[in-house]
């Protein structure tokens, strides 16, 4: 039996996250029904599309994700399931596959049209949970809908390489649980934009003029521990995603404060990255 995932800006306080898993396990109570994550910010598509993007690759092949991230059905924001990776993701078509798929192409994607069959002003309990129970018992997805070729894309959420690659231009997509700031700028990016040059990383006040492998590394553990510099101090690290991170060594957001509060930024506020 293919696990199934859930991903959703439902939070833990309702009662939508029980009711999903509640119907889930009464049509198949074999399911295996695995939380990647329901704190999702309310309709983030990219924040969504980052954690998936980085939780769906440690699943087995045949797994299931339902994505409940801005999902009322309108002419605007049809329901798809897509094939993709060896995976398949039921969500709206909303632009959170287009974040995903950056470097795959999907098998297969339809549009879900069994919506005339279900009575529902919930679409994540009602037609997300059968389409995929039906693919859990090995349903086809044609049998749920009709195919397409495109999905809906958001423009303007990747990096910018200036004319001579003397400068990349990103932003950051996501903050962490620690406030910890990712931005859309990969290692990959970074090493064939600069070649090994020297670079400066600003963000608002905050510069940086090197990128370290693991958060300790940032840290001269030769200095006697009162004397070091230690909690609060500031790092640009590649996280283990391969997103170029700003960061604060041992953050807590409740009390030494996170890069996002320490440093002024935002969801969408820009890091540059020049070389010489």
């Amino acid at each position: 039996m293919p696990i199934i995932t859930l991903t959703t800006d439902f939070g833990i306080k309702d009662h939508f996250v029980s009711a999903v898993k509640g119907a889930i396990y009464t049509e198949l109570p074999e399911a295996k029904v695995v939380d990647i994550s329901h704190e999702i910010s309310p309709f983030h598509i990219t924040e969504a599309a980052y954690i998936i993007q980085n939780a769906y690759k440690s699943f087995p092949k045949g797994s299931i994700h339902i994505v409940g991230i801005d999902s009322e059905l309108n002419p605007e924001n049809k329901h798809i399931a897509v094939q993709l990776d060896g995976h398949y993701f039921i969500c709206a078509n909303n632009g959170l596959i287009c974040l995903i798929t950056s470097e795959f192409n999907p098998e297969k994607i339809v549009e879900i049209n069994i919506h005339d069959a279900i009575v529902s002003n919930f679409p994540v309990l009602d037609v997300f949970v059968t389409v995929a129970c039906h693919i859990a018992r090995g349903g086809t997805l044609d049998v749920i809908g009709k195919t397409i070729s495109e999905i809906k894309t958001i423009k303007g959420i990747t990096p910018i390489v200036n004319v001579g690659n003397k400068q990349i231009v990103g932003s950051i997509i996501y903050i962490d649980n620690y406030g910890n700031l990712v931005t859309n700028i990969t290692r990959k990016l970074f090493e064939e934009v600069g070649k090994g040059r020297k670079f400066k990383i600003t963000a608002r006040t905050a510069v940086f003029e090197n990128v370290y492998e693991r958060y300790s590394d940032a840290i001269n553990f030769e200095i006697e521990k009162g004397r070091r510099e230690e909690d609060g101090k500031k790092l640009a690290i590649f996280n283990s995603s391969g997103y170029l991170e700003l960061a604060i060594y041992k953050s807590n957001p409740k009390t030494v404060g996170g890069a996002s509060s320490l440093f002024g930024l935002h969801y969408r506020d820009t890091v540059s990255i020049s070389f010489e």
